[in-house]
Protein backbone atom coordinates (compact mmCIF):
# COMPACT_ATOMS: atom_id res chain seq x y z
CA UNK A 1 0.00 0.00 0.00
CA UNK A 2 1.67 3.17 -1.19
CA UNK A 3 0.01 5.39 1.36
CA UNK A 4 -0.56 5.08 5.08
CA UNK A 5 -4.30 4.90 5.74
CA UNK A 6 -5.89 5.51 9.11
CA UNK A 7 -9.43 5.87 10.33
CA UNK A 8 -10.91 9.28 11.09
CA UNK A 9 -9.73 9.28 14.70
CA UNK A 10 -6.24 8.06 13.83
CA UNK A 11 -6.34 5.24 16.40
CA UNK A 12 -6.37 2.55 13.68
CA UNK A 13 -3.71 2.25 10.97
CA UNK A 14 -4.76 -0.29 8.37
CA UNK A 15 -2.30 -3.05 7.54
CA UNK A 16 -3.73 -3.96 4.13
CA UNK A 17 -1.16 -4.70 1.44
CA UNK A 18 -3.07 -2.62 -1.12
CA UNK A 19 -5.57 0.25 -1.23
CA UNK A 20 -7.75 0.40 -4.35
CA UNK A 21 -10.12 3.11 -5.57
CA UNK A 22 -11.86 1.61 -8.62
CA UNK A 23 -13.36 4.09 -11.10
CA UNK A 24 -16.12 1.85 -12.44
CA UNK A 25 -18.44 -0.90 -11.31
CA UNK A 26 -16.78 -3.36 -13.69
CA UNK A 27 -13.35 -2.56 -12.24
CA UNK A 28 -14.72 -3.10 -8.76
CA UNK A 29 -16.27 -6.44 -9.70
CA UNK A 30 -13.03 -7.64 -11.28
CA UNK A 31 -11.05 -6.55 -8.24
CA UNK A 32 -13.32 -8.45 -5.87
CA UNK A 33 -13.34 -11.58 -8.02
CA UNK A 34 -9.53 -11.58 -8.17
CA UNK A 35 -8.85 -10.96 -4.47
CA UNK A 36 -8.64 -13.43 -1.62
CA UNK A 37 -9.54 -10.88 1.07
CA UNK A 38 -11.39 -7.55 0.76
CA UNK A 39 -12.76 -5.01 3.20
CA UNK A 40 -14.39 -1.69 2.35
CA UNK A 41 -13.33 1.60 3.91
CA UNK A 42 -16.25 4.04 4.03
CA UNK A 43 -15.76 7.44 5.60
CA UNK A 44 -13.40 5.89 8.16
CA UNK A 45 -15.57 6.92 11.07
CA UNK A 46 -15.35 3.56 12.83
CA UNK A 47 -13.14 3.51 15.90
CA UNK A 48 -12.20 -0.17 15.81
CA UNK A 49 -10.78 -2.68 13.31
CA UNK A 50 -14.07 -3.55 11.59
CA UNK A 51 -12.64 -2.41 8.22
CA UNK A 52 -9.22 -4.06 8.64
CA UNK A 53 -8.59 -6.72 5.95
CA UNK A 54 -5.23 -7.74 7.40
CA UNK A 55 -1.78 -7.64 5.85
CA UNK A 56 -2.75 -10.17 3.15
CA UNK A 57 -5.91 -8.30 2.13
CA UNK A 58 -7.14 -5.45 -0.01
CA UNK A 59 -8.66 -2.28 1.37
CA UNK A 60 -11.21 -0.84 -1.02
CA UNK A 61 -12.56 2.71 -1.18
CA UNK A 62 -15.58 3.71 -3.29
CA UNK A 63 -14.64 7.40 -3.35
CA UNK A 64 -13.59 7.31 -7.03
CA UNK A 65 -16.85 5.84 -8.33
CA UNK A 66 -19.16 8.26 -10.12
CA UNK A 67 -21.67 9.61 -7.58
CA UNK A 68 -25.15 8.18 -8.00
CA UNK A 69 -28.08 9.90 -6.34
CA UNK A 70 -31.24 9.21 -8.34
CA UNK A 71 -34.51 10.48 -6.84
CA UNK A 72 -37.86 9.00 -7.84
CA UNK A 73 -40.40 11.63 -6.79
CA UNK A 74 -43.36 9.41 -7.66
CA UNK A 75 -42.22 6.44 -5.59
CA UNK A 76 -40.62 8.74 -2.97
CA UNK A 77 -37.37 6.84 -3.04
CA UNK A 78 -33.74 7.57 -3.80
CA UNK A 79 -31.12 5.21 -5.17
CA UNK A 80 -27.73 6.23 -3.78
CA UNK A 81 -24.28 4.91 -4.64
CA UNK A 82 -22.18 3.10 -2.07
CA UNK A 83 -19.63 5.91 -1.78
CA UNK A 84 -22.09 8.74 -1.08
CA UNK A 85 -22.25 10.60 2.20
CA UNK A 86 -25.32 11.87 3.98
CA UNK A 87 -24.56 15.56 3.45
CA UNK A 88 -24.49 15.27 -0.35
CA UNK A 89 -27.43 12.88 -0.41
CA UNK A 90 -29.55 15.21 1.72
CA UNK A 91 -28.94 18.24 -0.48
CA UNK A 92 -30.08 16.40 -3.62
CA UNK A 93 -33.12 14.88 -1.93
CA UNK A 94 -34.16 18.26 -0.51
CA UNK A 95 -33.98 19.90 -3.94
CA UNK A 96 -36.71 17.47 -5.01
CA UNK A 97 -38.95 18.50 -2.12
CA UNK A 98 -38.34 15.28 -0.23
CA UNK A 99 -36.56 14.21 2.96
CA UNK A 100 -35.08 11.38 4.94
CA UNK A 101 -36.95 10.60 8.12
CA UNK A 102 -33.79 10.41 10.20
CA UNK A 103 -30.12 11.41 10.12
CA UNK A 104 -27.10 10.80 12.31
CA UNK A 105 -25.50 13.60 14.32
CA UNK A 106 -22.62 13.91 11.85
CA UNK A 107 -23.65 14.35 8.18
CA UNK A 108 -20.20 13.56 6.75
CA UNK A 109 -20.39 9.78 7.22
CA UNK A 110 -21.04 7.39 4.34
CA UNK A 111 -24.57 6.13 3.82
CA UNK A 112 -23.58 2.50 3.16
CA UNK A 113 -21.13 2.37 6.06
CA UNK A 114 -23.63 3.88 8.48
CA UNK A 115 -26.31 1.38 7.52
CA UNK A 116 -23.88 -1.57 7.66
CA UNK A 117 -22.81 -0.77 11.24
CA UNK A 118 -26.25 -0.01 12.71
CA UNK A 119 -25.81 3.75 13.06
CA UNK A 120 -29.08 5.23 14.19
CA UNK A 121 -29.86 8.92 14.63
CA UNK A 122 -32.52 9.68 17.21
CA UNK A 123 -36.19 9.82 18.11
CA UNK A 124 -38.67 7.65 20.02
CA UNK A 125 -40.53 6.99 16.77
CA UNK A 126 -37.49 6.87 14.49
CA UNK A 127 -35.82 3.59 13.63
CA UNK A 128 -32.10 3.37 12.83
CA UNK A 129 -30.85 4.63 9.48
CA UNK A 130 -31.17 1.11 8.06
CA UNK A 131 -34.95 1.27 8.60
CA UNK A 132 -35.34 3.38 5.47
CA UNK A 133 -33.53 0.89 3.22
CA UNK A 134 -35.80 -0.63 0.59
CA UNK A 135 -33.16 -2.37 -1.55
CA UNK A 136 -29.46 -3.28 -1.36
CA UNK A 137 -27.12 -3.93 -4.31
CA UNK A 138 -24.02 -5.93 -3.37
CA UNK A 139 -21.01 -7.23 -5.28
CA UNK A 140 -20.42 -10.64 -3.75
CA UNK A 141 -17.24 -12.73 -3.62
CA UNK A 142 -17.31 -14.06 -7.20
CA UNK A 143 -17.73 -10.52 -8.57
CA UNK A 144 -21.40 -10.88 -9.44
CA UNK A 145 -23.94 -8.22 -8.49
CA UNK A 146 -26.85 -9.25 -6.25
CA UNK A 147 -29.92 -7.18 -5.40
CA UNK A 148 -32.03 -7.76 -2.29
CA UNK A 149 -35.35 -6.02 -1.69
CA UNK A 150 -37.53 -5.53 1.35
CA UNK A 151 -40.26 -8.17 1.22
CA UNK A 152 -38.54 -9.93 -1.66
CA UNK A 153 -36.34 -12.26 0.35
CA UNK A 154 -36.34 -13.64 3.86
CA UNK A 155 -32.65 -12.67 3.98
CA UNK A 156 -33.32 -8.98 3.83
CA UNK A 157 -33.00 -8.58 7.59
CA UNK A 158 -29.45 -9.86 7.34
CA UNK A 159 -28.12 -8.02 4.30
CA UNK A 160 -28.70 -4.42 5.37
CA UNK A 161 -26.82 -4.17 8.67
CA UNK A 162 -24.20 -6.72 7.66
CA UNK A 163 -20.86 -5.42 9.03
CA UNK A 164 -19.45 -5.61 5.48
CA UNK A 165 -19.41 -9.41 5.79
CA UNK A 166 -21.45 -10.18 2.66
CA UNK A 167 -19.83 -8.06 -0.04
CA UNK A 168 -19.36 -4.53 -1.35
CA UNK A 169 -22.53 -2.44 -1.17
CA UNK A 170 -22.61 -0.51 -4.43
CA UNK A 171 -26.06 1.09 -4.03
CA UNK A 172 -28.97 1.42 -1.63
CA UNK A 173 -32.56 2.44 -2.30
CA UNK A 174 -34.03 4.47 0.54
CA UNK A 175 -37.58 5.51 1.43
CA UNK A 176 -38.29 9.25 1.46
CA UNK A 177 -41.07 11.50 2.69
CA UNK A 178 -42.17 15.08 1.93
CA UNK A 179 -39.64 17.70 3.01
CA UNK A 180 -40.19 19.31 6.41
CA UNK A 181 -38.61 21.97 8.57
CA UNK A 182 -37.08 21.57 12.01
CA UNK A 183 -36.24 24.02 14.76
CA UNK A 184 -33.75 23.28 17.49
CA UNK A 185 -34.28 24.30 21.13
CA UNK A 186 -31.50 23.85 23.69
CA UNK A 187 -32.01 23.72 27.46
CA UNK A 188 -29.50 23.51 30.30
CA UNK A 189 -29.14 21.75 33.66
CA UNK A 190 -31.72 18.98 33.91
CA UNK A 191 -31.21 17.03 37.16
CA UNK A 192 -31.01 13.27 37.35
CA UNK A 193 -32.59 13.28 40.79
CA UNK A 194 -36.31 12.61 40.54
CA UNK A 195 -36.08 11.29 36.98
CA UNK A 196 -38.14 8.10 36.89
CA UNK A 197 -38.84 5.96 33.85
CA UNK A 198 -42.21 7.58 33.12
CA UNK A 199 -40.67 11.05 33.21
CA UNK A 200 -37.79 9.88 31.03
CA UNK A 201 -40.28 8.68 28.42
CA UNK A 202 -42.06 12.06 28.53
CA UNK A 203 -38.79 13.96 28.22
CA UNK A 204 -37.59 11.90 25.25
CA UNK A 205 -41.00 12.26 23.55
CA UNK A 206 -41.04 16.05 23.88
CA UNK A 207 -39.82 16.52 20.30
CA UNK A 208 -39.09 14.63 17.09
CA UNK A 209 -35.53 14.02 18.30
CA UNK A 210 -34.16 14.58 21.80
CA UNK A 211 -30.56 14.38 23.06
CA UNK A 212 -29.37 14.63 26.65
CA UNK A 213 -25.71 15.57 27.25
CA UNK A 214 -23.60 15.24 30.37
CA UNK A 215 -19.93 15.07 31.28
CA UNK A 216 -20.77 13.04 34.43
CA UNK A 217 -18.86 15.48 36.60
CA UNK A 218 -22.08 15.84 38.55
CA UNK A 219 -25.45 14.05 38.49
CA UNK A 220 -27.77 15.23 35.75
CA UNK A 221 -27.49 16.65 32.26
CA UNK A 222 -25.68 19.82 31.26
CA UNK A 223 -27.67 20.21 28.03
CA UNK A 224 -30.90 18.98 26.42
CA UNK A 225 -31.35 19.40 22.65
CA UNK A 226 -34.88 19.22 21.26
CA UNK A 227 -35.30 18.99 17.48
CA UNK A 228 -38.93 19.84 16.73
CA UNK A 229 -40.57 19.38 13.38
CA UNK A 230 -42.49 22.58 12.70
CA UNK A 231 -45.53 20.53 11.69
CA UNK A 232 -45.68 19.14 15.24
CA UNK A 233 -46.66 20.90 18.49
CA UNK A 234 -44.26 23.23 20.27
CA UNK A 235 -42.77 21.27 23.19
CA UNK A 236 -43.55 22.12 26.78
CA UNK A 237 -40.31 21.47 28.64
CA UNK A 238 -40.46 22.33 32.35
CA UNK A 239 -37.50 20.17 33.41
CA UNK A 240 -34.70 22.58 32.44
CA UNK A 241 -34.07 26.23 31.60
CA UNK A 242 -33.70 27.52 28.02
CA UNK A 243 -30.11 28.13 26.99
CA UNK A 244 -29.11 31.78 26.75
CA UNK A 245 -26.39 31.13 24.15
CA UNK A 246 -25.59 28.62 21.43
CA UNK A 247 -24.07 25.41 22.75
CA UNK A 248 -21.64 22.70 21.66
CA UNK A 249 -22.16 19.14 23.00
CA UNK A 250 -18.65 19.18 24.47
CA UNK A 251 -18.44 21.75 27.29
CA UNK A 252 -16.13 24.64 26.53
CA UNK A 253 -16.03 24.15 22.75
CA UNK A 254 -17.26 26.80 20.32
CA UNK A 255 -20.70 26.24 18.81
CA UNK A 256 -19.71 27.81 15.50
CA UNK A 257 -19.78 24.46 13.68
CA UNK A 258 -23.03 23.26 15.26
CA UNK A 259 -26.35 23.41 13.44
CA UNK A 260 -28.56 26.44 14.08
CA UNK A 261 -30.23 26.61 17.51
CA UNK A 262 -32.43 29.13 19.38
CA UNK A 263 -35.63 27.90 17.71
CA UNK A 264 -34.68 29.16 14.24
CA UNK A 265 -36.52 26.95 11.72
CA UNK A 266 -34.65 25.44 8.80
CA UNK A 267 -34.60 22.48 6.40
CA UNK A 268 -34.57 19.03 7.98
CA UNK A 269 -31.03 18.24 6.82
CA UNK A 270 -29.66 21.42 8.42
CA UNK A 271 -31.13 20.67 11.86
CA UNK A 272 -31.32 16.89 12.43
CA UNK A 273 -27.50 16.55 12.54
CA UNK A 274 -25.69 18.28 15.40
CA UNK A 275 -22.98 19.60 13.08
CA UNK A 276 -23.05 21.65 9.89
CA UNK A 277 -22.43 19.89 6.60
CA UNK A 278 -20.07 22.64 5.41
CA UNK A 279 -17.81 21.92 8.38
CA UNK A 280 -15.91 18.78 7.37
CA UNK A 281 -13.74 17.40 10.18
CA UNK A 282 -10.38 16.21 8.85
CA UNK A 283 -9.46 14.23 11.97
CA UNK A 284 -10.94 13.50 15.34
CA UNK A 285 -9.13 14.13 18.60
CA UNK A 286 -11.34 11.61 20.34
CA UNK A 287 -12.43 8.02 20.74
CA UNK A 288 -16.06 6.91 20.91
CA UNK A 289 -18.05 4.09 22.51
CA UNK A 290 -21.78 3.48 22.47
CA UNK A 291 -24.12 0.95 24.05
CA UNK A 292 -27.76 0.35 23.16
CA UNK A 293 -30.08 -1.01 25.86
CA UNK A 294 -33.79 -1.76 26.18
CA UNK A 295 -35.51 1.59 26.67
CA UNK A 296 -37.33 0.44 29.78
CA UNK A 297 -33.90 0.14 31.45
CA UNK A 298 -32.89 3.72 30.69
CA UNK A 299 -33.20 5.31 34.12
CA UNK A 300 -31.71 2.35 35.97
CA UNK A 301 -28.76 2.43 33.55
CA UNK A 302 -28.30 6.18 34.05
CA UNK A 303 -28.13 5.69 37.80
CA UNK A 304 -25.57 2.92 37.25
CA UNK A 305 -23.46 5.41 35.28
CA UNK A 306 -23.88 8.02 37.99
CA UNK A 307 -22.49 5.43 40.39
CA UNK A 308 -19.19 5.31 38.45
CA UNK A 309 -18.98 8.93 37.32
CA UNK A 310 -15.73 9.45 39.19
CA UNK A 311 -14.25 6.80 36.88
CA UNK A 312 -15.89 8.16 33.72
CA UNK A 313 -15.42 11.90 34.09
CA UNK A 314 -11.60 12.16 33.89
CA UNK A 315 -11.48 10.61 30.39
CA UNK A 316 -14.87 11.76 29.10
CA UNK A 317 -15.55 14.70 26.79
CA UNK A 318 -19.31 14.18 26.69
CA UNK A 319 -21.97 11.50 27.03
CA UNK A 320 -25.10 11.66 24.88
CA UNK A 321 -28.37 9.87 25.64
CA UNK A 322 -30.83 9.25 22.79
CA UNK A 323 -33.70 6.92 21.93
CA UNK A 324 -34.21 4.73 18.86
CA UNK A 325 -37.26 2.75 17.78
CA UNK A 326 -37.01 -1.01 17.33
CA UNK A 327 -36.11 -2.39 13.90
CA UNK A 328 -35.90 -5.76 12.13
CA UNK A 329 -32.28 -5.86 10.96
CA UNK A 330 -30.80 -9.02 12.47
CA UNK A 331 -27.55 -7.42 13.61
CA UNK A 332 -28.97 -4.04 14.48
CA UNK A 333 -28.27 -3.04 18.10
CA UNK A 334 -31.96 -2.00 18.12
CA UNK A 335 -33.20 -5.34 16.79
CA UNK A 336 -36.56 -6.24 18.30
CA UNK A 337 -36.61 -3.64 21.05
CA UNK A 338 -37.17 0.07 21.55
CA UNK A 339 -33.80 1.33 22.61
CA UNK A 340 -31.93 3.90 24.65
CA UNK A 341 -28.49 4.71 23.24
CA UNK A 342 -25.69 5.78 25.59
CA UNK A 343 -22.87 7.39 23.64
CA UNK A 344 -19.46 8.31 25.06
CA UNK A 345 -16.92 10.63 23.47
CA UNK A 346 -13.58 10.01 25.16
CA UNK A 347 -10.20 11.69 25.10
CA UNK A 348 -7.85 10.32 22.42
CA UNK A 349 -5.80 8.08 24.72
CA UNK A 350 -6.54 4.43 24.05
CA UNK A 351 -4.43 3.08 26.93
CA UNK A 352 -6.23 5.28 29.45
CA UNK A 353 -9.69 4.85 27.95
CA UNK A 354 -9.86 1.04 27.62
CA UNK A 355 -9.86 0.27 31.38
CA UNK A 356 -12.68 2.79 31.79
CA UNK A 357 -14.61 1.14 28.94
CA UNK A 358 -14.27 -2.21 30.72
CA UNK A 359 -15.59 -0.71 33.95
CA UNK A 360 -18.44 0.91 32.03
CA UNK A 361 -19.38 -2.40 30.46
CA UNK A 362 -19.44 -4.03 33.90
CA UNK A 363 -21.82 -1.36 35.16
CA UNK A 364 -24.15 -1.77 32.17
CA UNK A 365 -24.00 -5.59 32.04
CA UNK A 366 -27.30 -6.13 33.91
CA UNK A 367 -29.14 -4.23 31.14
CA UNK A 368 -28.17 -6.45 28.18
CA UNK A 369 -26.19 -3.78 26.31
CA UNK A 370 -25.34 -4.15 22.63
CA UNK A 371 -22.29 -2.10 21.61
CA UNK A 372 -22.34 -0.05 18.43
CA UNK A 373 -20.42 -2.09 15.85
CA UNK A 374 -18.22 0.82 14.81
CA UNK A 375 -17.13 2.05 18.24
CA UNK A 376 -14.59 1.08 20.91
CA UNK A 377 -15.77 -1.82 23.07
CA UNK A 378 -14.24 -4.78 24.90
CA UNK A 379 -17.27 -7.07 25.17
CA UNK A 380 -16.10 -10.66 24.51
CA UNK A 381 -17.28 -12.26 21.28
CA UNK A 382 -19.30 -14.88 23.15
CA UNK A 383 -21.13 -12.12 24.99
CA UNK A 384 -21.94 -10.38 21.73
CA UNK A 385 -23.28 -13.52 20.11
CA UNK A 386 -25.61 -14.17 23.04
CA UNK A 387 -27.33 -10.81 22.51
CA UNK A 388 -28.43 -11.36 18.89
CA UNK A 389 -31.20 -13.97 18.52
CA UNK A 390 -30.89 -14.05 14.70
CA UNK A 391 -27.11 -14.50 14.63
CA UNK A 392 -27.35 -18.11 13.40
CA UNK A 393 -29.49 -16.92 10.47
CA UNK A 394 -26.91 -14.27 9.67
CA UNK A 395 -24.10 -16.81 9.85
CA UNK A 396 -25.96 -19.04 7.37
CA UNK A 397 -26.35 -16.07 5.00
CA UNK A 398 -22.64 -15.30 5.21
CA UNK A 399 -21.67 -18.91 4.53
CA UNK A 400 -23.98 -18.99 1.51
CA UNK A 401 -22.93 -15.68 -0.08
CA UNK A 402 -19.25 -15.72 0.94
CA UNK A 403 -18.20 -19.36 1.37
CA UNK A 404 -14.49 -18.54 0.86
CA UNK A 405 -14.51 -15.80 3.50
CA UNK A 406 -13.45 -13.08 1.05
CA UNK A 407 -15.08 -10.39 3.20
CA UNK A 408 -14.20 -11.90 6.54
CA UNK A 409 -11.65 -10.53 8.98
CA UNK A 410 -10.81 -11.00 12.65
CA UNK A 411 -13.66 -8.73 13.71
CA UNK A 412 -16.26 -10.64 11.67
CA UNK A 413 -14.91 -14.06 12.66
CA UNK A 414 -15.18 -13.12 16.31
CA UNK A 415 -18.79 -12.03 15.90
CA UNK A 416 -19.77 -15.13 13.95
CA UNK A 417 -17.69 -17.56 15.98
CA UNK A 418 -16.14 -19.08 12.85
Amino acid sequence: MAETVTNWAGNITYAAKELHRPHSLNALRNLVAGSSRVRVLGSGHSFNAIAEPGADGVLLSLDALAPEIDVDTTARTVRVGGGARYAELARVVHRHGLALGNMASLPHISVAGSVATGTHGSGVGNGPLASSVRAVEIVVADGSLERFTRGGTNRFGGVVTSLGALGVVTALTLDLEPAYEVEQHVFTEMPLEGLDQATFETVMSAAYSVSLFTDWRAPGFRQVWLKRRTDQPLPDFPWAAPATEKMHPVPGMSAVNCTEQSGVPGPWHERLPHFRAEFTPSSGAELQSEYLLPRESAVAALHALDGIRETLAPVLQTCEVRTVAADEQWLSPSYGRDTVALHFTWIEDTGTVLPVVRRLEEALAPFDPRPHWGKVFTTPAAGLRARYPRLDDFRDTVEDLDPRGTFSNTFVRDVLGR
